[in-house]
């Protein structure tokens, strides 16, 4: 049995367990936090190629073809060469940017080697994918600034020192303009503006600048440079990702595999992808009460989703506790739980995501409301005309937007809370209700109950003064 099997049959004994016992759920996170540094290279190729391929949305041309490049370098007595580009483009960093690192970590361990491009030259021309307009130019000491910040975030789930950091100034700057114009003659326009947000951009009239359109030239002239095995990427990358293997091709070089990775859901369960502009998101440096906690607030369908992005777990494993889940067997809230505490390990450690998760217990898993310390507080009187949505997006912060508050109603994770002497009376608001006076929504569902009210939005709560 592989290292891998080994820690499998222990992990899924722990998963068949009561993992509402912290004692279960700390002997769990000790088990898989440690494949985070589990040698893997006593796997077969074809399994290796089966557990990159687990966590990827396209292996390119094809899940045998990485099995069959792996076992030929393997007799080679080497590794793959893999390469993933980074443009650092921004200072904050989530848990969306670090989905790709935990793969290219899982090619560390297999055995492989890793050559990350820091776009030091793409990252003044900015990378249009998925844009609706151009991207804001960098200088060099933007490029600095975030390149050091990304990597100290990133760090708990990726080996810096075993890679290999190459800046593509170094052979994109020299290129010349008759270069250029001799290589770009041999692409055709066609294949250049195929991409749906061209496409998009153009019929909007938002207008594409050359150096926009070049950008899957320049990027496919890294693969180029360092003739890689695999290339990754995320799936909107797809067309920059076979540039380079065109361009491998003309080249006379051996086409690169693409292996791309899917796009992380935000927290708020609206499909956006997670970023910072849509308050949606897990940033990385965050304290880790607070990383617990945005994770407990996510809906439960983005437990599959986050499971395969941030943990070590196998198909299997994912399978057996969503059954658990949907058989009832499990409350799909000690799922959670378990989520994350495995991102908080691998932040911050073991010790620390059992701390975050009696913490968490300690604050919202209390009979009383009115036992919770530090409760915000909402003034019915100031606030009670404007409306719920109103009040949980400018005045609470507990929703990036309205929308977003009407979409929690639409889910049921809205409500009114009473608690008097008779104990809690929960009103479950309506998505119209979200659109409506805060005070006169109270007025109506709580008008015979008294007693303390509380406005509760997902895991948020706030207490509703002077009604």
């Amino acid at each position: 049995m592989t290292r891998l099997g080994e820690s499998v049959a222990r992990a899924s004994t722990l998963l068949s367990a009561d993992l509402s016992s912290d004692a279960t759920v700390q002997e769990l996170l000790k088990e898989t936090g440690a494949r985070r540094y589990l040698d893997l290279t006593d796997l077969p190729a074809k399994e290796q190629a089966e557990l990159i391929a687990a966590r990827t949305v396209e292996v390119l041309p094809g899940v045998e073809k990485l099995a069959e490049r792996i076992e030929e370098r393997r007799a080679a007595g080497r590794g793959l060469h893999i390469k993933l580009g980074i443009d650092p483009t921004a200072t904050d960093v989530h848990l969306g940017h670090a989905v790709p690192l935990i793969i290219l970590s899982r090619f560390q361990r297999l055995g492989h080697d890793v050559t990350l491009i820091i776009g030091d030259f793409t990252a003044k021309i900015g990378d249009p994918s998925g844009r609706t307009a151009e991207r804001p130019p960098l200088t060099d000491e933007d490029i600095a600034q975030n390149l050091a910040t990304y990597r100290e975030q990133v760090r708990p789930f990726f080996d810096f020192e075993k890679v290999s950091f190459r800046q593509n100034s170094e052979w994109l700057a020299p290129y010349t303009f008759p270069e250029l114009l001799a290589l770009l003659a041999q692409v055709p326009a066609s294949q250049l503006l195929q991409r749906e947000d061209f496409r998009n951009r153009l019929a909007a009239g938002s207008g594409l600048t050359m150096t926009e359109l070049l950008y899957p030239i320049a990027q496919g002239l890294d693969s180029v440079a360092l003739e890689c095995d695999v290339e990754l990427g995320g799936s909107d990358q797809l067309l920059n990702l076979q540039m380079g293997r065109k361009l491998m091709e003309l080249r006379g070089q051996r086409p690169q595999l693409v292996v791309t990775m899917p796009l992380i859901e935000g927290t708020d369960g609206t499909g956006a992808k997670m970023s910072k502009s849509k308050g949606n998101y897990v940033g990385l440096s965050a304290p880790a009460d607070d990383v617990f906690g945005k994770i407990m607030s996510v809906p439960d369908r983005l437990m599959e989703p986050y499971l395969k992005a941030w943990t070590e777990w196998t198909d299997e494993e994912i399978a057996l506790v969503l059954g658990r889940v949907a058989d009832r067997s499990m409350h799909p809230m000690d799922l959670k739980k378990v989520l994350a505490g495995e991102v908080v390990t691998a932040l911050y450690g073991l010790d620390a995501a059992m701390a975050a998760r009696a913490g968490f217990v300690a604050q919202f898993s209390k009979k009383s409301f009115s036992d919770v310390e530090s409760l915000p507080s909402v003034d019915v009187a100031a606030h009670g005309a404007e409306t719920v949505a109103a009040v949980l997006t400018t005045v609470l912060e507990f929703t990036p937007s309205a929308s977003a508050a009407r979409r929690l109603a639409k889910q049921n994770a809205l409500r009114l809370v009473v608690e008097g002497e008779g104990g809690q009376q929960a009103v479950v608001l309506a998505e119209a209700d979200a659109a409506r006076p805060l005070g006169e929504v109270l007025a109506e569902k709580l008008a015979d109950s008294p007693g303390v009210a509380y406005l509760k939005a997902g895991r948020k709560l706030a207490q509703l003064e002077g009604r």
